[in-house]
């Protein structure tokens, strides 16, 4: 969910929206007392944290029934992950045992006949033991603690500004996220909520924020949220510089067709538009002609200086020779040797008869050489 709809999200009318909480808000949520029992609600894909508000669409008979009970109530219910989405009906076993108390906030009935509703996240707890399974899951829990008294001030504060730098730099890194986000996260107050705040919200598995949940600490929670911030702002940075290298790449591209273009148009206005066919028609012979490489590097750079010499240049003809003699070469073209030397011996008298032998019948030496071929 973008930051900015968690300041927005009850209606359109700013005087119904959800204020962020104060650290005295914060404080007085972590003190409310928890019901000995609390009925349960699975989500998927998600962890309620204490003092977020989360809309939750409603697709289960079950969960509808718990929904409506609680509302018609004292609204508290306990919001618990599941550890398999894709499970429809989940067990006991198949949710995490760390959960969040929550307050039903608004029950909204959708165009379609659906359910939706709005909840905010209380404090934290544990089960112990599931009382109920039908018609929908009733367990019994006790708190967990999440109060900060008793730690350093010097280190959580230490925390809770790299938590807010790295945070910062990645809503700006993030083309998906809104500028006012950063402004909000600046303007939270309470270490706790920031850290709940952010977590929500960071593209990290249900497992992992499941994980920083359950952490007994404040410090624990801020260094788990640390190591996230720190991974999600080194993809970003790498996202960036790929698509600033792509970008470049095809800027490059783009203007070297512009250029083209541009001497196309000079050479057809200078009556060189034969030429450049003709350039055009020996790079293509270069490359579909089977050539060794050194070869083909070689009439390649020739064609290159071929192209960019006035016709007219004494130089241009002798260099367009030079080119039609490589290409015109049998380069890894063989014909088949034939070593038979009667053969040879009868296609040398029929030509040069008296050559190839003397009259006794043995080799001769050829008449313009006395000495024996090397």
């Amino acid at each position: 969910m973008p930051y900015g709809d968690l300041l927005y999200l009850l209606d359109d009318d700013p005087e119904q929206s959800i204020p962020l909480p104060t650290p005295d808000e914060q404080k007085a949520m972590s003190a409310e007392e928890v019901p000995e029992t609390l009925p349960i609600l699975a989500l998927r894909n998600t962890v309620l944290y204490p003092g977020v508000v989360l809309p939750i669409t409603i697709g289960r008979d079950a969960s509808l029934k718990l929904v409506r009970d609680a509302f018609a109530g004292d609204r508290l219910i306990g919001v618990v992950a599941q550890r398999d989405s894709e499970v429809e009906n989940p067990t006991p076993d198949d949710l995490y045992r760390v959960g969040t108390v929550a307050s039903i906030l608004k029950l909204i009935k959708m165009p379609d006949g659906s359910k939706s509703i709005v909840i905010q996240g209380r404090r934290r707890f544990e089960i112990e033991e599931y009382i109920q399974t039908e018609p929908y899951f009733v367990a019994k829990v006790r708190p967990l603690d999440d109060s900060i008294e008793g730690v350093d001030e010097v280190e959580l504060q230490a925390r809770v500004r790299s938590i807010k730098e790295l945070a910062v730099q990645i809503v700006n890194l993030s083309p998906n996220l809104p500028s006012e986000a950063a402004y909000a996260i600046q303007n939270i107050e309470s270490p706790s909520f920031l850290i709940y705040f952010i977590a929500s919200n960071l593209p990290i598995d249900v497992a992992a924020k499941q994980e920083l949940l359950e952490a007994r600490s404040i410090l624990e929670q801020a260094d788990l949220l640390m190591q996230h911030l720190s991974r999600e702002l080194q993809v970003l940075q790498l996202s960036q510089e790929i698509r600033s290298r792509v970008k470049s790449d095809v800027d490059r591209q783009q203007r070297e067709y512009l250029l083209r273009q541009q001497l196309k148009a000079i050479q057809e206005e200078l009556g060189e538009a034969d030429e450049m066919a003709e350039i055009e028609e020996l790079r293509k012979r270069a490359e579909e002609k089977p050539l060794p490489e050194h070869a083909r590097k070689a009439v390649l750079k020739e064609i290159e200086r071929l192209s960019r010499m006035n016709p007219a240049s004494p130089d241009y003809a002798v260099t367009r020779n030079y080119i039609d003699w490589i290409l015109e070469l049998p380069w890894l073209e063989y014909s088949e040797d034939h070593l038979d030397l009667q053969e040879a011996q009868r296609i040398l008298d029929e030509d040069h008869y008296g050559w190839s032998r003397s009259r006794s019948g043995s080799w001769s030496t050829w008449p313009c050489s006395s000495s024996r071929a090397t």
